[in-house]
């Protein structure tokens, strides 16, 4: 039997005994029919009518109070009950129920607050911040995590740690350092691994900081230091036997011999090579930073790309697209690359016993990948045999190269925000120079 119908049952035999007693009277005393029946139908009537009244009573603030706490656990703290007082038994019952509701709704409210601040500050951070499950399924990644994979948090989850090139961050100590390859590069990384619990559910925590640019900017600090002192010192002495020289032959001028005025002439040209080579030196410790502004790609592409006239270099038509950027350093960050490749082949085509001089095996392109413009350099040379030291200064393979292209290259590209990789080509010989840089 339901509580309502309990409700109405008590009722009725509560007001049975007074109905029986008020029969007797009726019948046995000295009244009329009329008055009899009349009697009958009021007092049964409201004996009959009263349970129902009492019932609606009772079991309508009891579901009132069932419809708040399934709301609650709904998560719909919205719902409050009329006649909540707390002058009254029931009344006061309704108050809590309210005050709870309301209480619960701001806590509600301040949690998802803070939830949200928590994946604002986790989205904006420059660390790469990963979630990964029991079975080391991505479910969580933050920007830095996207930018660090080269692809949208949309593609990335549900992708295994292996896939994604983070499986040696999730063995081992729960804290250290490690090199890592990605799709975008590789470098050296710091990384954080800890659990927490969603649903529930174990999750492992992967914090990644690229340490390789921090890296590269003490390291450039560290030649730029250098570099000024070495120019200071160098310059001084360089002027002086510059000078020298032309005076003494000057003097001596139609009276010394071949070997005294070859000797001199050597002196003032190795003089001059070595302040030409510390001046070019001197452009990493100097680079200013980048003036932007609207810089058509495929303009700066082709433009560069005709600046070369030892062999023409193909443009291979990308989509139209505008970045901000100071188009004069990335004209030379671009020359330095497209450069590159014209000696590469033109050391292939001496290697096989060609004239040296080939008409084409240099293409520049340019694509739009997960919000990146990334202009790739092209080359039919012989690939990259080591890629160990290409960005540091001062290291060439060329006979009469000087260590800075490259490494400029990159200064300018991470001073905008990109990046720079070189690696051999994987559909015939040759190399394959990216810059990447963020629309």
């Amino acid at each position: 039997m339901t509580f309502g119908r309990r409700i109405v049952l008590l009722s009725l035999l509560g007001g049975l005994p007074a109905l029986a007693i008020l029969l007797l009277i009726l019948f046995f005393g000295d009244y009329s029919d009329k008055v009899r029946w009349t009697a009958v139908w009021l007092v049964g009537g409201w004996w009959l009518a009263t349970p129902f009244v009492v019932r609606e009573r009772v079991i309508r603030p009891l579901q009132t109070i069932a419809n708040m706490i399934a709301g609650m656990r709904e998560g719909d703290f919205s719902i409050r009950a009329r006649g909540a007082r707390a002058d009254d038994d029931l009344g006061l019952a309704l108050l809590e129920m309210n005050t709870l509701g309301e209480l619960l709704r701001q806590q509600r409210l301040g949690a998802m607050e803070a939830t949200s601040m928590l994946y604002r500050v986790i989205a904006e951070i420059d660390v790469a911040v990963f979630a990964f499950d029991a079975a080391e399924r991505l479910v969580l990644a933050n920007r830095g995590g996207e930018r660090l994979l080269g692809a949208p948090v949309e593609r990335l989850v549900g992708r295994t740690a292996e896939e994604l090139g983070v499986q040696g961050a999730l063995t081992g100590d729960a804290a250290g350092v490690r090199d890592l390859a990605f799709g975008t590069g590789q470098g050296r990384f710091g990384y954080r691994r800890s659990t927490v619990r969603q649903g529930g559910r174990p999750h492992t925590l992967l914090v990644l900081a690229d340490l390789s640019r921090a890296l590269r900017d003490e390291e450039r600090l560290a030649w730029q230091r250098l570099i000024r002192v070495l120019g200071h010192e160098i310059n001084n002495s360089l002027a002086p036997i510059k000078s020298v020289a032309q005076s003494l032959r000057g003097r001596l001028q139609g009276a010394e011999s071949p070997e005294v005025r070859q000797g001199l002439d050597l002196i003032a040209g190795r003089a001059e090579a070595l302040a030409r080579f510390m001046a070019s030196y001197a452009r990493l410790a100097r680079l200013p930073q980048p003036k932007r502004a609207p810089l058509d790609v495929g303009g700066w592409v082709r433009r560069v790309a005709a600046l070369e006239t030892r062999m023409k270099v193909a443009v291979a038509p990308g989509p139209p697209v505008t970045i901000d950027a100071d188009g004069d350093q990335l004209d030379q960050a671009l020359i330095n690359l497209v450069t590159n490749a014209v000696d590469a082949v033109a050391e292939s085509a001496r290697s096989d016993g060609e004239s040296g001089h080939r008409e084409d095996g240099v293409e520049v392109t340019w694509s739009l990948t997960d919000g990146q413009v990334a202009v790739r350099v092209l080359d039919e040379g012989p690939g990259i045999t080591g890629t160990a030291n290409l960005f540091v200064p001062f290291f060439t393979t060329k006979p009469h190269g000087s260590g800075i292209g490259l490494a400029l290259s990159r200064q300018i590209a991470e001073a905008h925000g990109g990046s720079i990789s070189l690696a051999s080509r994987t559909d015939r010989r040759g190399a394959e120079a990216i810059l990447r840089l963020p629309m």
